[in-house]
């Protein structure tokens, strides 16, 4: 179970890492599930946007609710992390 564990977390670093990869450009659907309940959020490809700092947040929505503008999109709650594996080792998962 622990190699299973293990290739889900390395394939969403590796996701989160290459925007080039992500299905919905700019946006990668992640979830969180602990404790019998699901966490939605969305990563931006905020390099694309010339923003820094932001490539590993999770902003609390999913790709059918995302705000009409970018502002809107960057004041929804969210989580920041320093990394990729920050991010996965918190329990985000691409969805």
């Amino acid at each position: 179970m622990t190699s299973c564990v293990s290739r889900v977390r390395d394939r969403t670093v590796l996701f989160v890492a290459t925007p080039a990869l992500w299905p919905a450009w700019p946006f990668l659907p992640l979830v969180r599930r602990s404790d019998g309940r699901e966490e939605l959020g969305v990563l931006f490809d905020s390099r694309s946007a010339g923003l820094t700092g932001l490539s590993a947040r999770v902003h609390f929505t999913n790709l059918f609710s995302l705000p009409a503008s970018l502002n809107e999109f960057l004041a929804l709650p969210h989580e920041t992390f320093d990394t990729a594996e920050e991010l996965a080792q918190a329990g985000w998962l691409v969805d």
